[in-house]
């Protein structure tokens, strides 16, 4: 029994690689969720790092009274609600608007959601520099914002690299729901192709997901890799 099923697996396994039909809808599922997930990686990483640059601002600072609190209510909301809400919040509220681009949607509504947590990983490794460097760098007169940008936040970034790096591999994950709102991403494709007359089963076409997802983030880790090892390179030099 166990080996029919095991037979039957790859049978259908190799047959999603040999036809067209089926890689065509993975490819085209695959594309999606790369754009998807690299419009809202880049859209989340300038909006975290502003918030992160507000965040840490000093609270006596009168003109950052405003833009703290709002940066406060818009971590602790989106980092207390769940993804597939906000997802369909922003398709079905706020972008109930006819013809318009689903893909955008995605992309700001992960964006969006990256941004809170991209934006707290930014703020910890700011602050985890020691404060002894900004106080030597005062002690040799230099201003408090070129100590910020010279002396703490190179060192705060390096702290910061795989943090970052884990966010971007739960964000390329968490597209797996754009279906939700009508996308035909990667994982949609496997349950097309699963659901098909031609296969009827979904452990074969889960499994050829699972591998992309695997490459891609794979590929994701050996760049955060090569980033950080590049990081302790110029520390040492």
């Amino acid at each position: 029994m166990v080996s029919n099923l095991s037979a039957g697996f790859f049978e259908n396994f190799a047959k999603i690689f040999s036809e067209a039909k089926f890689m065509n809808m993975i490819w085209t599922g695959l594309r999606t969720t790369l754009i998807v997930s690299v419009g809202a990686a880049v859209l989340g990483l300038i909006l975290g790092t502003l918030v992160a640059f507000v965040k840490i601002q000093p609270k006596t600072n009168k003109w950052m009274i405003i833009p703290n609190a709002v940066c406060d209510v818009y971590v602790t909301v989106i980092r207390g609600t769940p993804m597939a809400l906000q997802l369909f919040i922003m398709a079905f509220v706020i972008f109930a608007i006819r013809g318009f681009p689903t893909e955008i949607i995605a992309i700001i509504s992960f964006g969006i959601n990256s941004g809170a947590y991209v934006s707290e990983n930014i703020r910890a490794g700011i602050l985890s520099v020691d404060k002894g460097q900004t106080e030597a760098g005062r002690a040799l007169g230099v201003s408090s914002g070129r100590t910020l940008m010279r002396i703490v936040i190179p060192q705060g970034m390096k702290n910061v690299i795989p943090a970052i790096g884990n966010e971007l591999i739960a964000l390329i994950k968490e597209t797996s729901i754009v279906s939700m709102i009508g996308m035909f991403d990667l994982t949609q494709a496997a349950k097309v192709i699963g659901s098909g007359q031609n296969l009827a089963t979904y452990f074969a076409p889960m499994a050829v997901a699972a591998v992309f997802y695997l490459l891609i983030v794979y590929a994701l880790t050996v760049c955060i890799k090569l980033i950080e090892r590049r990081l302790r390179k110029s520390e040492k030099l």
